[in-house]
């Protein structure tokens, strides 16, 4: 299969949430995302971890600050506090839809005033046997831009693309400071020239309008 990049892109990632007016209320006033993110109502049983994150990666602390306070303010609620670690600085949210959101930055110091800009979306998927999810996604066009051992990988992404990683499961939902534990829905479809199918990991994608 050649690789291209209609094949290899995450074009948006579909939120389905219970309240779809609040939720729509609610990524208006803390991010501000552009059609990369979508929402869908939908009342699919889902309980605990859905097994996945999204990230904004951004250029400085004080854009962290900014995100993670307007998400407060909206009525997100903070799993992990913004603070400074081995990789930068960072913190985590749950949304009132439930989805988890790291807001994230590989600096430690501001260099000018904070802003609004996101650098880049990615899109973490929490799997059981990171190598036969590898496997699997490259077998379907994905190209590999980085690989840690049987811990993480992450695709190539175009220009203004949402960027597709995988995590191990109980890895990532320590990372996002939760239970891996959950049952039901992930309550995310991804958009992309890939679809439709759906990965060993129940993982649903759709072609991209």
């Amino acid at each position: 299969m050649a690789i291209t990049e209609a094949v290899t892109s995450v074009d948006s990632v579909t939120l389905e949430v219970d309240d779809l007016a609040a939720a729509q209320h609610f990524y208006a006033t803390a991010f501000g995302l552009g059609p990369q993110l979508r929402l869908r109502a939908c009342e699919a049983a889902s309980d605990g971890f859905r097994g996945f994150t999204l990230s904004l990666t951004v250029s400085q602390p004080g854009t962290v600050d900014s995100l993670i306070g307007s998400a407060l303010e909206a009525g997100a609620t903070s799993l992990k506090p913004a603070a400074k670690s081995f990789w930068g600085y960072g913190g985590v949210v749950r949304t009132p839809d439930g989805t988890i959101w790291k807001v994230a930055t590989s600096a430690k110091k501001d260099t000018g005033p904070a802003t609004r800009e996101v650098d880049d979306i990615v899109l973490l998927l929490g799997v059981e046997d990171i190598v036969a999810s590898k496997r699997f996604y490259v077998g379907r066009g994905f190209a590999v831009a980085k690989s840690i051992s049987r811990m993480y990988v992450e695709f190539e992404a175009g220009p203004g693309r949402i960027k597709p990683a995988l995590y191990r499961r109980r890895a990532l939902a320590k990372d996002a400071g939760v239970s891996p534990d959950g049952t039901g829905s992930h309550r995310l479809v991804i958009g992309g020239g890939a679809g439709p199918f759906t990965d060993p990991d129940g993982f649903a994608w759709e072609a991209a309008p």
